[in-house]
């Protein structure tokens, strides 16, 4: 097992886990999510991948990737918000047939001493309520509830 940075030629794996998520995303909130579709393009990926402030790391296994996770590196510039370097978590996928062997756990806890290391206050991410799983999974890794969005659909 290694957790590694990204690099383009795990753009094919890394894309076929993207549809995995928005899979859970379109099936939960089909109202929002356009089933069959992913969050980011090939290009897209490219970007990301080579921006020092959106570091992609994957999850290897015997020389498959497993899971990823992506992070944006964000500094609070505002008057009324003390400044601060925060981790956001964009992504963060396990493949669907490597679930429950620690997979998950084993990029949280990467991305925490990384943020750690590059001077971060805090980790920041966003559960959409419908994704129980993916809530309780945060709560276990010792995250808590920082703000709530709230809607009200008006169809």
């Amino acid at each position: 097992m290694s957790i590694r940075r990204a690099n383009v030629n795990d753009i094919d794996r890394i894309s076929e886990l993207l549809l995995q998520v928005h899979k859970i995303h379109s099936d939960g909130r089909s109202d929002l999510f356009v089933k069959g579709a992913k969050k980011y393009q090939k290009e897209e990926l490219e970007r990301l991948i080579k921006d020092d402030n959106t570091p992609i790391f994957v999850y290897e296994e015997e020389q498959l990737i497993e899971g990823y996770i992506f992070a944006f590196i964000q500094e609070m510039n505002s008057p009324s918000l003390c400044k601060i370097k925060s981790l956001y978590i964009d992504d963060l996928c396990v493949d669907k047939g490597c679930r429950g062997k620690g997979v998950g756990t084993s990029l949280y806890n990467f991305i925490k001493e990384y943020a750690k290391s590059i001077g971060c206050y805090n980790i920041t991410l966003n559960v959409w309520s419908f994704n129980k799983n993916a809530y309780e999974f945060y709560k276990k890794c010792g995250l808590n509830e920082q703000k709530i969005v709230m809607e009200e659909i008006l169809k």
